[in-house]
């Protein structure tokens, strides 16, 4: 994986800031060793399970190639290359539509929420603590409302268009040889690694 980010000339201190989201799961994974059944060990005092250690193991090595193909694929492609990836991949078309709509409608609902929060402030409100959760409250049902109210517009204005459930195909360009190499390599290696952990243990 670090293969793959270095040719993909990635700033490592921007992919290691990006790849800290994973250490909830880490955090979790290191109290495993202390939980389990079956043959264990001492360690310092503290009772260590090996079926434990291989678990937390695991989970960290496929949380990492997990995240740090996920911060690759992010920081090399932009969106419309992946949405196009995606139906080249067969993925069912409604989760491509909806997919789709996200990432065109996000910055639009960001949009409001920057307005909403600028009329606040323009009325004097500055939150200070517990007793202006309400008010942020009704404010996020507010937006909640006026985005279903927006995605009910947009709906009822592509019926009109002629909209039967299918969006028009972002790309029909065939894959390459070469495409096909480069996106097996990642799985290969782990194909490589998952096999020599069960000749190893």
């Amino acid at each position: 994986m670090i293969s793959v980010i270095l040719i993909a000339k990635l700033p490592l201190l921007t992919v290691f800031k990006r790849s800290l989201i994973e250490i909830p799961f880490i955090l979790f994974a290191v109290l495993m060793p202390f939980f389990g059944t079956g043959e264990s060990f001492d360690f310092l005092g503290f009772t260590i399970y090996e079926e434990g250690v291989l678990a937390a193991l695991s989970i960290i090595a496929k949380g990492t190639i997990g995240v740090l193909g996920a911060i690759t694929l992010s920081a090399t492609s932009t969106a419309k290359d992946i949405l196009q990836g995606l139906e080249k991949l067969k993925l069912p078309a409604i989760m491509v539509n909806i997919a789709t709509f996200s990432l065109r409608y996000i910055n639009v609902v960001s949009d409001e929420m920057e307005r909403m929060k600028i009329a606040r402030i323009a009325r004097g409100f500055q939150a200070q603590g517990l007793r202006d959760w309400k008010i942020l409250g009704s404010a996020a049902a507010a937006l909640f409302i006026r985005s279903y109210e927006r995605g009910e517009r947009v709906h009822l204005a592509m019926l009109s268009r002629g909209y039967t459930g299918q969006l028009p195909k972002i790309s029909n360009d065939l894959v390459s040889r070469k495409d096909l190499l480069i996106a097996s390599a990642l799985p290969a290696i782990a194909l490589i690694f998952s096999l020599t952990e069960r000749m190893v243990f």
